[in-house]
């Protein structure tokens, strides 16, 4: 088992470190008791390979040296990383007004400004010890997401999921779709009495399909434009994208495209393929 300690002042950023370790398959927790840490990771030895926990003013000892002290004892215990995370006083002031906040150390320190000075005394031992500092301070919530993930993965980019869903417009349009395009314009296999009763899996539909140029132009277009800004969301650290494909039932059309579309995808991607209105769906 490996232990990653994220740790660093209020407001530079821990709780979305949290979401991006989670994110690469750490088990995360957050404010543990800090008498509980020691005999919890115990416990864990077997259960979980990457373990992520935060250490801060809220569930730290009350001195640098009890801190140091705790420190010492976890790397004993298990295979350690210390994550600091930090940005400058003036950095942190602005947070916490932006976001009108309240310190953890406000209550026993009269103004923010000694509330911050205090947490920084109280958490030098771990900011001593860090095997990987990062400055938060001039970086957008996405830079800083990609540059810790990259130093954590090797890769700045998440692994973002793909998904493709055929759909019928009588039956309504996915709630959770990203993009919805419309293909009711372009020629029905449902108007081919001998088609009818098939659907876009079958090979006489994609026969059917594989022969009328409009609908290979629109697949074109389709895949170019996915190709362009498909990047920009995984950078805007978007797990899932949903693309809806939507015909008059669900049946042949959208379910020719969102396969065709899928396929091209897949040599590059994470894809997943639904078809909201055929039985077994995939």
């Amino acid at each position: 088992m490996k232990l990653t300690v994220v740790s660093g002042r209020s407001g530079s950023g821990k709780s979305v470190a949290l979401r991006v370790l989670e994110d690469l398959g750490y088990y995360c927790v957050d404010n543990l008791p800090v008498e509980l840490l020691t005999p919890w990771l115990t416990q864990q030895q077997n259960r979980h390979e990457q373990i992520a926990v935060s250490l801060d003013m809220r569930n730290l000892p009350n001195s640098p040296a009890e801190v140091e002290q705790l420190l010492t004892l976890i790397r004993s215990t298990v295979s350690t990383t210390i994550i600091f995370l930090d940005a400058a006083d003036s950095v942190l002031l602005r947070r916490y007004s932006e976001t009108r906040r309240r310190h953890p150390l406000t209550r026993a320190h009269p103004t923010l400004t000694e509330a911050v000075a205090a947490e920084t005394e109280l958490l030098a031992p771990v900011r001593e010890q860090a095997d990987l500092f990062l400055d938060t301070g001039e970086m957008t919530i996405y830079q800083f997401s990609a540059t810790l993930r990259e130093r954590v993965s090797g890769s700045p980019s998440s692994s973002m999921v793909l998904i493709f869903e055929s759909f019928g417009f009588k039956h309504g349009i996915p709630n959770d779709a990203d993009f919805v395009f419309d293909v009711r314009f372009l020629p029905n296999p449902y108007w081919q009495p001998e088609l009818r009763g098939y659907t876009g899996n079958d090979q006489p539909v994609i026969d059917f399909f594989n022969h009328q140029p409009t609908v290979g132009e629109f697949i074109e277009q389709l895949k170019s434009m996915l190709i362009k800004w498909l990047p920009q969301l995984q950078q805007n650290d978007r797990s899932y994208v949903t693309v809806a494909i939507g015909c008059t039932g669900g049946c042949h059309r959208s379910v020719f495209i969102a396969n065709s579309l899928a396929e091209h995808f897949r040599t590059e991607r994470e894809v997943q393929l639904r078809h909201r209105n055929l039985e077994g769906n995939h």
